[in-house]
């Protein structure tokens, strides 16, 4: 069956990179781990907060690459160590949020195993302007 394109409107001109977008976003995975939140701080400012018990700033990562946050975390598992209970999760993890055109990532800090990730959306003046219409030749009305 051939697939359907989510903007198949003739008034949607140039909404490849949100079709695109929307097919890498069904293909994350939906690992809960970590866990994370998602809020809006103040309006045009996004906070991204990872629960990444274990996890030093040494141990993660966090890269933007073609519009995609992608959060990392890596352990070192020496293997020595015998648990009698194990309760707290220490495996690596990614985590991937795919960013809309103009957010960019402000900062991040890990405070109390909370990682915190900042984001922003610059205020974008409007854009109005008027284009010229060439023509061929001298047209006059009505005739």
């Amino acid at each position: 069956m051939p697939r359907v394109p989510a903007f198949n409107s003739p008034f949607l001109l140039g909404f490849d990179e949100f079709e695109r977008a929307l097919e890498r976003i069904s293909k994350v995975s939906s690992d809960g781990y970590p866990p994370y939140n998602v809020e809006e701080v103040e309006p045009g400012r996004l906070r991204i907060t990872l629960a990444v018990a274990g996890f030093g700033r040494d141990a993660l990562s966090v890269t933007i690459e073609n519009n995609e946050l992608l959060i990392a975390g890596r352990l070192d598992d020496d293997g020595e160590r015998h648990f009698l209970h194990r309760g707290i999760a220490s495996r690596q993890f990614q985590r991937r949020f795919v960013l809309a055109d103009g957010l960019e990532v402000s900062g991040a800090s890990l405070e109390n195993g909370l990682l915190h990730v900042d984001l922003v959306r610059p205020k974008v003046a409007a854009d109005t302007r008027t284009v010229e219409i060439k023509g061929g030749g001298r047209t006059t009305g009505g005739r």
